[in-house]
């Protein structure tokens, strides 16, 4: 008999997980994540796409993104994986305090989907609710084969990974580059 803490369930699920930085040493800071993920006892099959460099929505006086996406099995609950997620954040010098919304960051992991799992709460909205709008979030998942549907808010159907990159706004797919790096 498995016996449950408050935070892990008793079956392991499979989340996708948007990683971005652009402040300091960008590309160091997401291996940085992409390590502690890894390390962690209650992360498993962890796979990460592509880096991808993009504009940054939100202020422009800013540095570009480096982005990329995970995709991981989990035995942690969705709280306790964003819990996590803030903990990588916050560890890798995460400043939340006094900032502007959607400034530049070191970090920022956000949880796009948990299972096939709907969540709204005051902590959590899942799937990610700008998924759809995002060409850095989309590239990342295409590379990782994501075939989660996402709820189309305008009809109350679902859409596709694929079906959101086709209706991008030519802007949005001009202000994404792959990122080519050596490791």
């Amino acid at each position: 008999m498995t016996l449950e803490t408050d935070n892990t369930t008793s079956t392991k699920v499979t989340c996708y997980i948007a990683l971005g930085s652009n402040m300091g040493d960008s590309l160091a800071y997401l291996n940085q994540a992409i390590q502690d993920l890894e390390s962690h006892a209650n992360i498993h099959d962890l796979t990460v796409s592509k880096f991808y460099k993009s504009k940054p929505h939100g202020p422009q006086d800013q540095p570009d993104y480096l982005n990329a996406a995970a995709k991981l099995k989990t035995d942690l609950k969705a709280e306790a994986l964003l819990d996590l997620l803030q903990k990588i954040e916050n560890d890798n010098d995460r400043v939340r305090q006094g900032v502007v919304r959607w400034g530049a960051r070191t970090l920022d992991l956000d949880l796009l989907f948990y299972a096939d799992k709907t969540i709204n709460t005051k902590r959590l909205t899942v799937p990610h609710p700008r998924i759809c709008e995002r060409a850095f979030v989309l590239f990342p998942l295409r590379d990782l084969n994501c075939t989660e549907q996402m709820p189309n808010l305008k009809n109350n159907e679902t859409t596709s990974i694929l079906e959101c990159i086709k209706v991008l706004s030519n802007t949005e797919l001009h202000n994404i580059k792959e990122f080519h790096h050596v490791e």
